[in-house]
């Protein structure tokens, strides 16, 4: 059978799955319910995912997220109620995907939207909505039927459910002004970018800052 090709718009949107999604992990009262093992293991998570992500060589991301997600698999087993848990699992899987890029990647993304909905199910609050902006991401960057999920409606709910929960969080305000740029609203992007740069610094996320906000003034870059 002949190879699918994918349209251009996707070919980029694979690449672009490799910014997704550093997260915050923040001081709110869900994130204080934590237990000690789970908040350890979000730390661990996050953390590695910012090096593989912003600082290992282009070469060893695919490697480097396949591993850590097999670190996340392993933690889940052990707090399988984890919302927290199931949210970072989608998240490097994804990463991994956009790593991957081509067709090759469809399979992760699959992964990725299943342990985001797993995370809705058990908490759709938990990292202050943060499997809605995953998930929303996912959708608009992943091409629609036949060849994968993707739903520019459903992304549009998805991540304003993540702004409603979290108003001034330096990822939901970026993805959200990716969206509209690729719906060509770039006005209205611009003033969702320029306000995530004024979102307040993470405490022990200084990687993952670091590098959303190189990636939020490389998109305005692009705007009109």
């Amino acid at each position: 059978m002949a190879a699918i090709a994918l349209p251009v718009r996707y070919l980029r949107r694979f690449a672009a799955i490799a910014a997704l999604i550093g997260l915050a992990l923040t001081f709110s009262s869900r994130a204080l319910a934590m237990s000690d093992a789970v908040a350890s293991g979000v730390h661990e998570l996050q953390s590695r995912w910012a090096q593989i992500q912003y600082k290992a060589a282009e070469d060893r991301r695919v490697e480097g997220f396949d591993q850590l997600h097999q670190r996340a698999q392993a933690l889940i087993a052990a707090h399988p109620d984890s919302a927290e848990l199931y949210i970072w699992a989608g998240i490097i899987r994804s990463s991994e995907a956009g790593a991957k890029g081509g067709l090759g990647a469809l399979s992760l993304v699959k992964e990725a939207k299943d342990d985001l909905e797993k995370a809705l199910s058990l908490d759709s609050g938990a990292l202050d909505g943060s499997a809605y902006t995953s998930l929303g991401a996912l959708y608009y960057q992943v091409p629609g039927w036949p060849i994968g999920f993707g739903d520019d409606d459903k992304a549009r709910e998805l991540l304003k459910k993540s702004l409603a929960l979290n108003p001034d969080g330096i990822d939901p305000l970026y993805f959200w002004g990716d969206f509209l740029h690729d719906q060509g609203n770039d006005a209205e992007a611009r003033r969702a970018l320029q306000k995530a740069l004024k979102a307040a610094p993470r405490p022990g996320r200084e990687v993952a800052d670091q590098g959303r906000r190189e990636q939020i003034h490389e998109l305005l870059d692009e705007l009109d």
